[in-house]
């Protein structure tokens, strides 16, 4: 994931979607804890690490797995930094509109929405919602997951993606292709929409 979003980032594969920001980032001077305030212009996501490497994901210890006095808490724990998306700021927006006023307006749609699902899992299994959901929609439709070409699934956590990947046997090339949540963060209320447009724009590519 980190060298997926890496690639992409070099190859200029999000910069279509990316609307220049300006901003004022607070920097913390890690040896003084001084704080100031810079003036900057946000023009691509900072949040992905290209460096990381397995056996540094490996060493990092899960959260929850010990009690702050050292004893067990959970041995089954597995979350880690590393696994999981980090904290970030983001914003998407689509536009939906009738065919019609899309050819009125000379404008070239992305894509076609087709429909939606819903669909229930147990609550502790809220993660594996799109393996119930994906076989459903691409029923009413008349495909199968071999038939879609390009898949965005959000990982929160890596577990959540791996899982439903593995449930509906999606090729991992074929998913998330430049990157996911964990390398490009997950702002709250935005990666669907991000989602959606990221994969209309690299479906053109």
């Amino acid at each position: 994931e980190q060298q997926r979003t890496a690639a992409a980032q070099s190859a200029g594969l999000y910069d279509q979607e990316i609307v220049p920001m300006d901003t004022v980032m607070k920097v913390v001077d890690k040896e003084t804890k001084e704080v100031s305030r810079v003036e900057v212009t946000v023009t691509h996501d900072d949040c992905n690490r290209p460096d990381t490497q397995y056996e540094a994901l490996a060493g990092m210890t899960p959260i929850m797995r010990f009690k702050k006095d050292g004893s067990d808490l959970n041995v089954n724990a597995t979350v880690t930094a590393g696994n999981a998306s980090q904290l970030s700021d983001g914003a998407a927006a689509q536009v939906v509109m009738e065919e019609k006023l899309a050819q009125q307006k000379g404008i070239d749609a992305l894509g076609i929405f087709k429909g939606f699902v819903v669909a229930g899992c147990e609550p502790d299994e809220m993660g594996i919602g799109p393996a119930v959901a994906v076989p459903r929609l691409l029923s009413r439709h008349g495909l199968t997951v071999d038939d879609i070409d390009l898949w965005e699934l959000n990982e929160a956590f890596a577990v959540v993606a791996l899982e439903n990947q593995r449930r509906l046997g999606i090729d991992p090339e074929k998913m998330n292709v430049n990157g996911g949540s964990i390398s490009i963060g997950h702002p709250f209320g935005m990666t669907g929409s991000r989602q959606v447009g990221h994969i209309l724009l690299e479906g053109k590519r």
